[in-house]
């Protein structure tokens, strides 16, 4: 089984489930994170950089469960779509296997929630059974952002491929989403916090429960390296000048702070707190 890692938080469990994790050139991404500048940034080492400044990043879910709701938190690249990642495309990957191998398998579900509408938050939204894209959990609400869906539904570029029309159109025709605004309560102790710049409606998970909190980035940053480089910004970004703000202010309310932040892309051990690093900040686990 890939990856599996867990987190407490009071009386709620995170569970994280891998479905691609590999080192490789993190500049498609984020550009700015050549080898050259991560190997500069010594405290990356092992775990999210080699010592040659090769980044490591991750694709992977995450399973909240609260009370007796799951809630499942992006739904990484998917199988058997038509992407323009090479890498991406036509996947033939267990990952449903390893969710149920995690203790959750499709049908246990409850909620499936995308911080936004990206290729590789949505990919496992939908299964393709007898030629058809048919929701891949069968008993869940999905919960998408109102404004995030109203974007892409207006101005899909298919710039990743056909993600809408495969892995978002289908499960809204199927009747089964719920368009949510940026603050929602999901469940006791889940709810959604606006974190915009990637996308228009992306948001982030905040997670409180018994005193402990967690934060659940999405991608308002895809790898530790923008903590100490909040200026570092995605070439998947819709507004770099919104997401370096949404950054700096991100960083800034969660350092020397007991939450613990869980990196959408970072790669294992994928959680650790925010602390101050002279003018700057460290991600340290």
């Amino acid at each position: 089984m890939t990856d599996v890692q867990r987190w407490k938080i009071g009386d709620v469990t995170i569970t994280k489930v891998t479905e691609i994790e590999i080192p490789g050139p993190a500049t498609w991404i984020v550009p700015d994170a050549t080898p050259e500048n991560l190997a500069r940034e010594k405290w990356l080492q092992p775990h999210f950089a080699d010592a040659q400044g090769v980044a490591i990043m991750s694709v992977h879910a995450l399973v909240i469960e609260s009370g007796d709701c799951k809630i499942l938190v992006d739904t990484c690249v998917g199988n058997d779509k038509t992407l323009t990642i090479p890498n991406w495309s036509n996947r033939t990957g267990p990952f449903l296997e390893d969710l149920g191998a995690a203790g959750h398998p499709a049908d246990a579900i409850d909620f499936v929630l995308c911080t936004h509408l990206h290729v590789d938050h949505v990919g496992w939204n939908t299964r393709l059974v007898e030629g058809r894209w048919v929701p891949t959990f069968e008993n869940a609400r999905y919960l998408f952002g109102k404004q995030e869906y109203a974007h892409w539904d207006e101005f899909d570029t298919k710039e990743f491929g056909e993600v809408m029309d495969e892995s978002v159109r289908p499960v809204v025709d199927a009747g089964v989403v719920d368009f949510v605004e940026t603050d929602h309560v999901v469940a006791e102790g889940v709810q959604l916090e606006p974190t915009p710049g990637h996308t228009p409606g992306h948001v982030s998970v905040r997670i409180e429960s018994q005193g402990e909190r967690a934060v659940i980035t999405g991608d308002l940053m895809h790898h530790p390296a923008q903590c100490a480089h909040p200026e570092w910004s995605s070439s998947a970004d819709w507004d770099a000048k919104t997401g370096d703000r949404t950054r700096r202010e991100f960083l800034a309310r969660h350092a020397d702070q007991p939450t613990l932040v869980i990196g959408t892309h970072f790669a294992t051990p994928t959680a650790g707190r925010i602390v101050r690093d002279g003018d700057a900040y460290r991600f340290a686990v």
